[in-house]
């Protein structure tokens, strides 16, 4: 029972992490860039609620003034988003092994063997994109993407991962130089 509720436990924790990965253009001075709006031909196209988009936007916003970005009529680059997800079925099996002893050998008396632990868990998972585009050039600069599970029972469980997805996706800009 101990390692079912391990299993299960290791199961539901890789679910909930977020992995993100960005992309830029290697060529860009990203110091430059102090005023930002939202590219809304872009995010007209985003193939999620229109609450939804509300919500991510509004985190966006949110994170992007925590780091001195400034929200502007006449800004330096535009931001858009894109939205896709998946059903996945994630299947885990473990051998819980419980033999003993030591050394080469058979003994009649020792049963070997062990117990297999399947672990099946079905979810959504959802793929956010946002992009930073250069106003001025119209080329894309920058793009974040953040992956994970949507496991969401309600609204203000909704907000609170749209929220997350949006904090560790944007707080990879600017990219930082190696």
């Amino acid at each position: 029972m101990k390692y079912a509720i391990i299993g299960l436990v290791l199961v539901l924790s890789s679910c909930s992490s977020i992995k993100v990965t960005t992309d830029y253009d290697s060529g860009v001075a990203f110091g430059k860039y102090k005023t930002f709006a939202f590219f809304k031909t872009g995010i007209d196209k985003a193939d999620i609620s229109d609450l939804d988009k509300k919500r991510i936007l509004r985190a966006i916003e949110r994170e992007l003034k925590a780091q001195g970005f400034t929200k502007s009529d006449n800004p330096d680059f535009l931001v858009s988003i894109f939205a896709k997800s998946r059903e996945r079925v994630d299947v885990n099996q473990s051998n819980l092994g419980l033999g003993w002893g030591w050394g080469w050998g058979w003994n009649p008396w020792m049963m070997g063997g062990g117990m297999n632990q399947v672990n099946v868990s079905q979810f959504t998972e959802g793929t956010l994109f946002i992009d930073f585009i250069d106003k001025q050039k119209k080329e894309l600069i920058w793009q974040g993407v953040g992956s994970g599970a949507l496991r969401i029972q309600n609204r203000e469980k909704k907000e609170k991962r749209i929220n997350l997805f949006v904090k560790e996706i944007v707080s990879k800009f600017p990219p930082k130089k190696n």
